[in-house]
């Protein structure tokens, strides 16, 4: 019989819950003030229930002192550790076949993306070979990203699909995706990104129309008979691939099926999608590297999430988004690696160093967006992004005195994740 309690975490030097409050998410000077528990003599407890739920927190004699350990399952020892919330990745494209190790090379001699893009390499060289590829080789490259992903501490990501740009290709990625989050390793918020780029052979306004008449009425009835479980709409807003009235149309008919709006706006070009975008009620909008102050107005007004992408930035030696307004501007913000084959990053340890070093970002601010900020991109921070009675125990144990190491010590993740639970279910482990 399972017991009462799934986990117990015991002993923690440190324990973050990032916030207490019940807040869904921080902004402005509310950033900088991430709630630490230390100090207490025995350290501090995280108790899980069986459906993977925090229970119970504290200083560690306090909980011992709620709790019969003969319903523990599993109980951990976190003495001298840090434990945080399990890092959420609010932006990746993780399923796709073919790397692109070659234009990596071509951007270092100094050929721009775009210019990359329209010579048929970038997003059309990975869908060449995505479709190219099966169903199950496309889960298994998958299924290994994600456990890196798991890694490094990420334990709820964005994953879209946008390397089919047809229905059949489209619909394989989304299942791809599907099975993933059905395995329960990690938890999934799933995208489809059909207007990721203009398809070779077609105009923008035939595949907008494509989009709106064929691909997202056959995932709807896909959704609705169970098969495919969709969150999240997403179009890449860009000089040469979808125009401003192009992608609203395509949001709004996502958003008429139920999808939360998430897409790509203002990176290379500013076309006033903030504004678009805020307008339309969006959830967040990623990379807005060339973002105006009105747009920035706008989102803060509309609640929409600004997702930063610090590793797109330093690929592709971009002017870097005006992180520092858009928090003074109170622009709820957070983080994702944006992995994909332009900016191959799974880990958001370095992200969040990234966004310090090169965005002005305080590490408190960085785990924030990292965390809760990023859970509410997804709408799923009354559930995750930070430790709190009632949410999904989703965590990691830190091999430091301090939180802070995390970030700090750059690259170095590895040794310092000893373990990391999604649910309460130690999913990867490596010193305890």
């Amino acid at each position: 019989m399972p017991g009462k309690y799934k986990l117990l975490v015991e002993h923690a030097r440190q324990l973050v819950p990032v916030t207490r409050s019940g807040a869904r998410f921080l902004r402005g000077d509310d950033m900088k003030s991430v709630d630490v528990m230390e100090g207490a003599p025995g350290g501090y407890s995280v108790l899980v229930d069986s459906d993977g739920v925090i229970a119970d927190m504290g200083p560690s004699e306090e909980v011992e002192q709620r709790v019969d350990r003969g319903q523990v399952e599993q109980v951990i020892d976190a003495s001298g550790r840090c434990v945080l919330p399990g890092f959420v990745d609010a932006h990746t494209h993780p399923v796709w076949a073919g790397d692109r190790v070659h234009e990596f090379a071509l951007k270092l001699a100094g050929a721009s993306y775009m210019e990359i893009h329209k010579q048929g390499g970038g997003i059309h060289y990975t869908v060449t070979h995505t479709r190219q590829a099966s169903e199950d080789e496309l889960f298994q490259a998958f299924s290994h990203r994600l456990s890196r992903m798991v890694r490094a501490g990420t334990t709820l990501v964005e994953c879209k699909s946008g390397y089919g740009l047809d229905l059949h290709n489209e619909v394989k990625m989304l299942k791809v995706i599907e099975r993933a989050r059905r395995l329960g390793l990690v938890g999934i918020s799933s995208t489809y990104c059909g207007a990721h780029a203009v398809p070779i052979g077609q105009t923008s306004k035939e595949a907008t129309d494509d989009i709106i008449n064929n691909q997202l009425p056959d995932i709807k009835k896909r959704m609705e008979s169970g098969e495919l479980t969709v969150d999240n709409i997403d179009v890449f807003c860009e000089v040469g691939v979808f125009d401003l009235e192009q992608t609203r149309e395509i949001l709004k008919a996502g958003k008429a099926m139920g999808l939360q709006i998430n897409f790509h706006g203002e990176e290379l070009h500013r076309l006033n999608s903030a504004e678009m975008g805020a307008g339309l009620g969006a959830d967040a909008i990623s990379h807005l590297e060339e973002v105006s102050k009105t747009g920035l107005t706008a989102m803060s007004q509309a609640g929409t999430v600004a997702v930063i992408l610090p590793t797109t930035a330093y690929n592709l030696h971009l002017q870097p988004p005006p992180v520092r307004s858009m928090i003074d501007n109170g622009v709820i913000v957070a983080l994702g690696t944006d992995f994909n084959p332009n900016a191959h990053c799974l880990a958001m340890p370095l992200v969040m160093n990234l966004a310090c070093v090169t965005m002005k970002m305080s590490m408190q601010e960085a785990l924030v967006a990292a965390t809760l900020n990023a859970a509410h991109a997804l709408g799923r921070s009354a559930r995750h992004g930070s430790l709190e009675v009632g949410k999904v125990a989703d965590m990691i144990i830190v091999d430091a005195p301090r939180w802070e190491h995390i970030i700090y010590q750059m690259g170095s993740h590895d040794s310092l994740i000893s373990a990391v639970m999604h649910k309460g279910q130690v999913v990867h482990s490596t010193n305890l």
